[in-house]
């Protein structure tokens, strides 16, 4: 049974087959664990580990994706202060993957429809924090709009470098506190209003609604495109990316 939707955040038409997914994860299991009593207990163990991502777990790696998509963001405000080209077709489709990975499935149809309504219900600090999240989502998808317009051409026109700037680099600062605030105080306050069981259902209705929306694994289609994105913004290279070290101490 789904908890009743708080009435800041109605709820939508959320996947009603995710129980034929539960259905066949429930076969699986049955199967795998007729296997039980020929396999090492340590194997059977890892075997879980490797095929369960649990609801938190899956919120918290999508943020993974949102975050590099904001690194490419804050390289083109960067070059775009500049005054130098950004490849514009390519900030396009760190846009899109932002509305469509982040905005439609990881806001709308998650926090929107199941994080943020408990968290509200249980009251407390939380639920205040839920509200301006939910207006920091209404906000990024205004921004997203705009990122998406200003980026259609082949090139950004010059006269629209400094706005589109101002516009990254809000979105930037307004994200990275935003997802961090999630992480270390929203998901844990949700997960706290839900039994074992409870999370175990939802882990599962989240798997399915990510195959339902995306034909496949949502989160790996999502890294293997900010990837690409992060190459022709010449973030691909982790190694070049490492800080220089800093200037002698000064002698006392």
């Amino acid at each position: 049974m789904r908890p009743p939707a708080h009435p800041a955040f109605p709820a939508g038409p959320v996947a009603a087959e995710v129980a034929d997914a539960s259905r066949r994860r429930w076969i699986g299991r049955a199967a795998f664990g007729s296997l039980a009593a020929a396999m090492p207990l340590a194997v059977l163990a890892d075997e879980e580990k490797s095929t369960d991502v649990l609801a938190v777990e899956d919120l918290m790696r999508e943020h993974g994706v949102l975050r590099r998509a904001l690194l490419v963001y804050a390289q083109a405000a960067d070059q775009l202060r500049r005054g130098q080209a950004i490849p514009a077709d390519a900030l396009h489709r760190a846009a899109e993957l932002f509305r469509r990975f982040g905005e439609d499935y990881h806001e709308r149809a998650l926090e929107e429809q199941h994080v943020f309504p408990a968290v509200v219900a249980a009251g407390g600090e939380p639920a205040a924090i839920c509200r301006t999240l939910a207006t920091q989502h209404r906000r990024g998808r205004q921004i997203t709009d705009y990122v998406l317009a200003a980026s259609a051409g082949t090139a950004v026109d010059r006269s629209r470098m400094g706005p589109l700037a101002d516009v990254l680099e809000g979105m930037v600062r307004m994200y990275q506190h935003h997802t961090a605030i999630e992480d270390t105080v929203v998901f844990p306050a949700w997960k706290r209003t839900l039994t074992p069981a409870r999370y175990s259902t939802l882990s599962e209705q989240f798997e399915a609604l990510e195959k339902r929306m995306f034909g496949h694994d949502g989160f790996e289609d999502a890294v293997q495109r900010i990837g690409t994105v992060e190459q022709a913004f010449g973030l691909a290279d982790l190694a070049a990316l490492t800080a220089a070290p800093p200037p002698a101490s000064p002698a006392r």
